[in-house]
């Protein structure tokens, strides 16, 4: 026991005056700084996710292989020399520089253990699929809210560059139907789902989400929001913020400043718009009376806030469908400028931009010259000077 007291004490002595703490210090801290860097690199280079993983392994094996050179050269002011010995018998310094290693790889698979789990379970694929929320409310008619909600949050995604987002048309399918998320995912390819529930009592709103790995169908995140009808916008902008962060997508200023956009400050406008937006949408027979009443609500919405562009743009599809048959970029600005003059509104520039800018289609034509082309459209069509104050 005491021969053994006598060997560790002139292990830590050796070790110490070799300078391998020094070394092992400064291994360590170097690594962890080319771990950061690489973790926020690679994926901004598009490098697979083992690449990482192969950066730390790479790092775990080289830290037994620092400490041997340690023990075995010494830096001067010369350059680099073998290290001078203590004169320790050869079976005592075999036996240091066993336990040496020994302790680097311990150290090493302790550190890898520790690491490599983590990395390899915060890396998800950037790209996602918003499935249909089920709606629970007690009121069938309240049916519309739940897509209303699942729409929303499905646009602010979409305003993301770093996130890939699957089309609404893709998901409806997958309404009321309990297919494996795996299956899904494969299907739609993307790395994670985001599935939900919408209940609808009065003036309170109760949304539950899920975003789950399409590839090991574990949950990324889970929340459950309980709120006033008035805080849906605050519900749809904290859910996409964090699905950007579970998912580590990088988010602009005016990205963020996008997704926190309210549509309309009035809740009651909200409502309408939403269940305008899904009865004109609906697929099945009763496409003319859906319209109308679509039509109703869409006035409703504009007379309730009238710089509600949103609904300004559903109102100019429901004419455009009705008059023409199908969708009319020059049509759907004359209805909607026609709806703001008419209301003896002075309707700014910035205004005119954004309704164009969420009716038309990308890269139709310049805003401004849609503008004046329907206004002289609107003079050439009308005998009623409908752009006349």
């Amino acid at each position: 026991m005491q021969t053994q007291s006598v060997f560790m004490s002139g292990f830590f002595e050796e070790v110490k005056r070799r300078k391998v703490y020094q070394v092992a210090v400064a291994y360590v801290i170097a690594a962890g700084g080319i771990i950061q860097l690489a973790s926020a690199a690679l994926p901004a280079w598009e490098l697979p996710n083992w690449a990482l993983r192969l950066v730390i392994v790479l790092l775990l094996v080289g830290f037994p292989i620092a400490l041997m050179l340690a023990w075995a050269f010494d830096v001067t002011a010369q350059g680099i020399k073998a290290a001078p010995t203590s004169g320790a018998s050869g079976s005592h310094l075999r036996r240091n520089v066993i336990t040496l290693v020994a302790a680097g790889v311990i150290v090493s698979a302790a550190a890898g253990f520790f690491l490599l789990p983590r990395v390899s379970a915060h890396k998800v694929d950037k790209s996602i699929a918003v499935l249909p929320f089920e709606s629970l409310s007690d009121e069938k008619e309240n049916a519309y809210f739940a897509d209303g909600i699942q729409d929303d949050v499905l646009t602010k995604l979409s305003k993301i560059g770093d996130l890939k987002v699957i089309s609404r048309t893709s998901v409806m399918p997958y309404r009321g139907k309990t297919s494996n998320v795996r299956e899904i995912g494969k299907a739609l390819g993307v790395g994670a789902i985001l599935e939900g529930s919408v209940r609808r009592v009065g003036n309170r709103v109760r949304v539950n989400v899920q975003l789950i790995n399409a590839d090991t169908d574990e949950h990324l995140w889970a929340e459950d929001y309980d709120r006033d009808l008035t805080d849906v916008f605050a519900i749809q902008t904290d859910l996409a913020q964090q699905i950007v962060r579970e998912l580590q997508a990088k988010l602009s200023p005016m990205e963020k400043a996008q997704i926190e956009r309210r549509p309309t400050e009035n809740s009651e406008a909200y409502l309408a718009f939403v269940e305008a937006h899904e009865l004109f949408y609906r697929p099945d027979g009763t496409f003319r009376a859906n319209t109308e009443k679509a039509e109703q609500l869409f006035e409703r919405a504009t007379t309730l806030d009238p710089n509600f562009a949103g609904a300004f743009a559903g109102l100019a599809r429901v004419h455009d469908w009705a008059y023409h048959g199908h969708g009319s970029a020059i049509g759907l600005i004359t209805i909607s400028i026609k709806h703001l003059r008419e209301r003896k509104k002075r309707v700014p520039r910035r205004r005119q931009r954004f309704v164009c800018s969420r009716i038309c289609p990308k890269g139709i034509l310049h805003s401004d010259f849609i503008i004046i082309t329907a206004s002289v459209i609107i003079r050439q069509r009308s005998t009623n000077s409908l752009l006349r104050n």
